[in-house]
C-alpha cells in the first residue's frame, strides 16, 4: 500500500507540473475514486490501530494488577504490533490530505479559477 501511494502522488505531481493538455475532468474524476479508496483504506487502518492500542492498554493493566509475568510476551508482541500500525497510519493519513491538496490544484488548473484554492 506504502508504494502504491507514494507511486500515485507523484504520478499526479508530475501531471500537475506538466504544461500539456489533458482532459482534466477526467483525471479529477479519477483522483476522487484513489481518494476515496486511500481514505477508506486509513479508515480501516485507523480502527486496527485504535483496537491493538486499547488490547495494549488492557494487557499492561492486566500486569499491573494481576502481576503475572506471564502476560509479558503479550505486551511486547502488541507493541510490535503497534509501532508499525502507526507508522503506517501516519503515511496514510498524510498522503490523503496530500492528494486532497493535489485535488485543489487539479481543479484550480481545470478551471482557471481561484475559488477551490487550499490555503
Amino acid at each position: 500500500m506504502k508504494k502504491r501511494i507514494l507511486a500515485y502522488t507523484k504520478y499526479i505531481d508530475t501531471l500537475l507540473s506538466s504544461e500539456e493538455e489533458r482532459d482534466w475532468d477526467e483525471e479529477i474524476r479519477r483522483h476522487k475514486d484513489q481518494i476515496f479508496f486511500f481514505a477508506h483504506e486509513r479508515l480501516v487502518h485507523l480502527i486496527v490501530f485504535f483496537l491493538v492500542a486499547v488490547c495494549t492498554v488492557i494487557s499492561i493493566l492486566t500486569l499491573v494488577v494481576s502481576e503475572k509475568i506471564v502476560i509479558l510476551p503479550l505486551i511486547v508482541m502488541l507493541f510490535v504490533l503497534l509501532i508499525p500500525y502507526c507508522m503506517h497510519y501516519y503515511l496514510l493519513e498524510n498522503q490523503v490530505q496530500y492528494m486532497y491538496r493535489q485535488y485543489d490544484a487539479m481543479v484550480k488548473k481545470a478551471r482557471k479559477s481561484d475559488y477551490y484554492s487550499a490555503p
